[in-house]
């Protein structure tokens, strides 16, 4: 081994070393934190987590520890990854990433406390008996992207008015794929607009898109709220792009990416919100005194770029509501 590599490693054992050993402390409190996606895709929301934590009190490797179990977007994966942070004796469980995660992680335990973050509504899905009293060992955050879809069909229409046909792109392996088949047809037909349901759960059926997309060519797409689309957000925008294709998404991730535009809850405070709870559950609340958070905070990202490009003028009406416009 050359000497300056040596050098290098020791020097980087050494910084590790002590964030090793506290994390290892007697005492010190574990997070569990499940989450159906991969790592590279949470970076923001990560860091809204971190900062409600500390928040509460409590910083990762000071004075709590986290254990990270990711899925990869393989959801066969989840009821056992659940099952193990059981048996790791974890003081809570952060369940992230989607509507079978929580219902895996409330399948897994009725005894440690389970915090929750969902896009439907929780007592609907059997995840707690009411909002103001949740009952049992869960409680959690609730953000209302799966609602806003009408919503978001409208934004689109404003944007490009000469649109009839719109690609609506869903996940039909999950809840959330559902609803938005639900919302989008009645709100379609409101705005006299042709809808094209084009399903994909896995990334080669995202690419099948493409396929479709070069034989009936429609105006706009649309792409529901899906975490597995979170995950494959580069694939989707890179979609639109390559087509030329207005496209309105749920999250702020893909017009930072160069999506056109996004309107949805912001979910990065949301998370936040959720490090609060966790937080706070490390101090002895109880999840039957944690009312469910419903997060109100919506945002409307506009990448101006990506709309010059696409030879498209933004209204003004738009630009002015936009709580971002991308430059």
């Amino acid at each position: 081994m050359k000497r300056r590599e040596f050098i290098t490693r020791l020097g980087s054992a050494a910084v590790a070393w002590p964030l090793v050993a506290r994390a290892q402390q007697p005492g010190m409190p574990v997070i569990g934190f499940l989450d159906a996606r991969s790592p590279d895709a949470m970076a923001d929301r990560l860091r809204g987590f971190r900062q409600g934590l500390r928040d509460a009190g409590f910083v990762e490797g000071d004075n709590a520890t986290i254990l990270y179990r990711w899925a990869e977007n393989a959801l066969d994966r989840v009821p056992e990854m659940a099952a193990e942070l059981v048996r790791r004796h974890v003081a809570v469980i952060v369940a992230s990433g989607g509507i079978a995660v929580s219902l895996a992680a409330k399948a897994a335990t009725a005894a440690v406390p389970i915090v929750f973050i969902v896009s439907e509504d929780p007592v609907r899905l059997g995840l707690v008996a009411s909002l103001a009293r949740p009952g049992g060992n869960l409680t959690g955050i609730n953000f209302f992207n799966n609602e806003l879809t009408a919503k978001q069909l409208e934004l689109l229409h404003e944007l490009v008015p000469r649109a009839g046909r719109v690609a609506v792109i869903l996940n039909p392996a999950t809840p959330t794929g559902e609803t938005t088949l639900r919302d989008v047809e009645p709100a379609a037909r409101a705005m006299g607009l042709q809808i094209q349901i084009l399903r994909a759960s896995t990334g080669p059926e995202i690419d099948a898109a493409s396929a479709t997309f070069a034989r009936e060519r429609p105006d706009a797409m649309f792409v529901s709220n899906d975490a597995f689309f979170n995950s494959r957000r580069v694939q989707l925008v890179q979609l639109a792009a390559h087509h030329r294709l207005p496209a309105i998404f749920s999250g702020r991730e893909y017009t930072e990416m160069g999506g056109l535009m996004s309107y949805g809850t912001n979910v990065a405070d949301a998370y936040r919100q959720t490090g609060i709870y966790a937080g706070r559950i490390l101090k002895g609340v109880q999840p039957t005194d944690l009312p469910v958070v419903q997060s109100n905070k919506f945002e409307l990202i506009i990448n101006h770029q990506t709309a010059r490009l696409f030879g498209l003028t933004v209204p003004d009406k738009l630009l002015i509501a936009a709580d971002e416009v991308i430059e």
